[in-house]
């Protein structure tokens, strides 16, 4: 045998193992396929990806942290404390008041809780509210927020501005105004629109007009529509400026029109920012007092038509009914409180769970 016969020989005795990388040691302590696995999927505690697991959160070291807690903390519960006492209050005057009335709270169409024998209820005031409420978002959200879409979307730079501008303004005006503003100037000039709407509506039973005074609850819902559109126009305004531009480039890279960017980018994005516009608007409409007080025409007495004068609201009858109540007539006005307490509060709950729903579509998780 010669010389580089011997050399192959000795060479393949020397090589690793067919499988194993040139130049690597062959040990028992290589690790298992499991465990490979198991650090390739991010499981194991090498270099692989690790689970993302909820940290909890950091107790506050610093003094100025463990104020600012301290502060945070105490004012929630506060405001917690707040509602309670208002509820407890409510609820314990209303409790007086109702053990004392001769009627059904619920149900009674009428109001006359200073006589010795009182009868009173709120069915009147209940329907009131809920009907002037329900007009003035009909005729608000929708005009609100093409107004909140022509200020950001469709109006030159020079022109949604000074239009910002005055509906900013619009938002500070004292209800009283409104009111004075509704009395003198609304009212007069509503006939047209009532004899328009009993001449083509009419059999509907809804817009029938016997021509009396137009101080009815349409025109109550009209007022109230003037009122809060200024309050969900700027908050749909500024929810609408906080659509990313990346998803308005996208559509309009895929030939998207203008209206079809705001269909299927803007009101998607912005659609729980407009509901709780609208909750904070409603939250208005229900609490209006002095506007529907001087517009209105109370009597208490349920009018199938929209267009004759009557009706009442809860905050219109404690403000009229206040100053010639006795102790028992102020304690059916705080019972009646207590009712557009509750109605409040549950509207207020219905908005949560809406936009719990739809927070898909929040700003946050953009």
């Amino acid at each position: 045998m010669d010389i580089s016969t011997q050399k192959s020989h000795t060479d393949n005795d020397n090589a690793p193992p067919a499988g194993a990388a040139a130049g690597t040691p062959r040990t028992s302590s290589s690790p298992e396929p499991e465990q490979e696995q198991g650090k390739a999927k991010g499981t194991g505690t090498g270099t692989g990806r690790k689970t993302s697991e909820p940290r909890a959160p950091r107790p506050a070291t610093r003094r100025g942290d463990r104020i600012f807690l301290g502060l945070s903390r105490g004012s929630g519960i506060l405001l917690l404390a707040v509602m309670a006492a208002i509820a407890v209050f409510l609820s314990y005057r209303a409790a007086l008041a109702i053990s004392k009335d001769q009627g059904n709270f619920l149900t009674t169409f009428e109001w006359n809780p200073n006589s010795t024998e009182p009868v009173f209820g709120i069915a009147v005031l209940a329907f009131g509210t809920v009907v002037s409420s329900i007009i003035a978002m009909i005729i608000a959200v929708p005009v609100a927020v093409a107004i909140a879409l022509f200020l950001t979307h469709y109006a030159p730079r020079k022109l949604s501005g000074p239009i910002a501008y005055v509906v900013d303004l619009l938002a500070a005006v004292p209800s009283i105004v409104y009111g004075l503003w509704g009395a003198l100037v609304l009212v007069p000039h509503m006939n047209g629109l009532f004899s328009w709407l009993d001449e083509y509506l009419g059999w509907t039973k809804i817009f029938e007009w016997q021509g009396g005074a137009p101080r009815s609850m349409l025109t109550v819902g009209i007022l109230l529509a003037i009122m809060i559109l200024p309050v969900i126009t700027n908050v749909s305004r500024e929810v609408f400026r906080q659509v990313p531009k990346a998803h308005e480039e996208a559509a309009l890279a895929l030939g998207a029109t203008r209206w079809e960017v705001i269909r299927m980018s803007v009101l998607p994005f912005g659609r729980s920012g407009v509901i709780s516009a609208s909750m904070l608007g409603l939250g208005r409409a229900l609490g209006e007092t002095m506007a529907v007080a001087t517009v209105l025409s109370p009597t208490f007495d349920i009018q199938a038509s929209l267009l004759d004068p009557g009706g009442g609201t809860f905050a219109q009858n404690i403000a009229s009914k206040f100053g010639e109540a006795n102790e028992q007539g102020r304690d059916a006005l705080i019972a009646s409180g207590l009712v557009l307490f509750v109605i409040t509060l549950l509207v207020n709950g219905a908005a949560r769970m809406i936009i719990a729903r739809r927070k898909e579509y929040s700003g946050a998780n953009a």
